[in-house]
This record gives structure tokens, sequence and C-alpha cells, in this order.
């Protein structure tokens, strides 16, 4: 099954460069691109893409608030990939409380990219590790923490203890094999704890796993 997915951002050769790059790989479509946060969410509601490549900076209505309104739709949401830099964790912060479902630099390898969008549309989450722990660290400390309307719930009423043992290592980053190993359970096991953990905690994606995790306290910065 193909991927499809919208291009956004305000400039043309930006555009043009991901558009030949997604175009490029086996199972990967570009249905639209958009320049405006606007465009991008009018986009979402006629092509209905599976992932969004979303420019944090743009004019108007940025990227931040353009997938606020994109992941507040139903019944079509797509994962939302946010492009980002070294210097723009606040914006990194900023659209992890709104939904998106991963975050990754704009100067990466262009494989990486390509896999990155593969990753999201699978419904996992991805984090930079380069900006991953200043993110966490700047969110779990920031006042009125939590994504508007839907969002994982800072409780952990419950949450089994083996459940809770699976959280704390989705919060540190690891994949699935890694938990697994760790713990001396099947993967298998492993992906039925967090099938159970985004239900229990009304989480869309790992990110939120990863919000709700230190939100509740079961885990802390560093």
């Amino acid at each position: 099954m193909t991927t499809r997915v919208l291009v956004v951002d305000d400039q043309a050769l930006v555009r043009g460069s991901f558009r030949l790059l997604v175009d490029s790989a086996p199972g990967l479509s570009v249905v639209g691109e958009a320049g405006t946060g606007d465009d991008a969410v009018r986009l979402c509601a006629d092509a209905e893409p599976d992932v969004v490549l979303m420019d944090v900076r743009m004019p108007g209505t940025d990227g931040i608030e353009a997938t606020r309104r994109i992941c507040a739709t139903r019944p079509h949401v797509p994962r939302v990939l946010m492009l980002t830099t070294f210097d723009l964790d606040e914006y990194v912060y900023a659209a992890l409380r709104v939904g998106a479902s991963g975050f990754v630099l704009k100067d990466m390898p262009p494989a990486e990219l390509v896999s990155a969008i593969r990753v999201v549309a699978a419904g996992d989450a991805l984090l930079a590790p380069s900006v991953t722990r200043r993110l966490i660290d700047r969110f779990a400390h920031a006042p009125g923490v939590g994504p508007p309307g839907q969002g994982p719930r800072a409780d952990l009423d419950g949450v089994t203890e083996r459940e809770r043992d699976v959280l704390v290592r989705v919060a540190r980053g690891l994949a699935n094999d890694d938990i697994a190993a760790e713990l001396h359970v099947s993967l298998a096991t492993v992906k039925t704890h967090v099938g159970h953990l985004l239900a229990k905690l009304d989480a869309r994606d790992r990110a939120q796993l990863v919000i709700a995790a230190y939100e509740s306290g079961l885990v802390s910065p560093g």
C-alpha cells in the first residue's frame, strides 16, 4: 500500500526537493504541496494524506497552528512529521503538545527522512535523538503541560505494573525490541502492552505516551 504524503514548506525549492525525494522512494507518493499553513489544512481535508511533512516556521498560519488544526480533524487524522533545526526546540515542544508524531532535522540525510516518514506512517513516534533530551526536559518542566483537546491523561489509573515498566522505557526512547530485551519478554508481548497503554491513556502514538509518563511523574528528566 502506498503511503500518501503532503509536503508543507513556504519555500518552493524546498518543497520540490522533498517531492523528488519522496516520489522516488518505493511505497511513498506525494499527493500535494502547500506553501502556507492554511493551505496545508485545506489540502489535508481534500487529499487525505497519511503523513504530512510540516515546516515549523511559515508566514501567517505557522506549522504549529496548522498541526493543531489538522490533528483536531475527524475522521481522517494524518501523522504530522515536523521539520525543524537545532535552534527550534521551543517550536518542537509546542508541536508535540498539539499532536505531532515526529520531529526531524531539515538537514538530515535523505535516506533517514524517508525512513522517518515510514516510521510515523506505521503509527510510531519519531523524535530526533539530537533534540529529544532537551525537548523532554522542557516539556516536563513547563507549566500547564498537556496537549489541548484529546490527549493523554496525566494519571496512570488502570495501568498495570508491567505496563508501567514498558511506559518508563518508552519515555526513555527505547524501541520495542530493546524493551523486550530489557524486560526479558517477547516482542509481541511488548507490542501488546504498548497497545494497552495507548488505549488506557487515550494517546495517539508513542510521542503522547512520553508526555503521559512525564506528566504523571512516573519518570523525571535526566
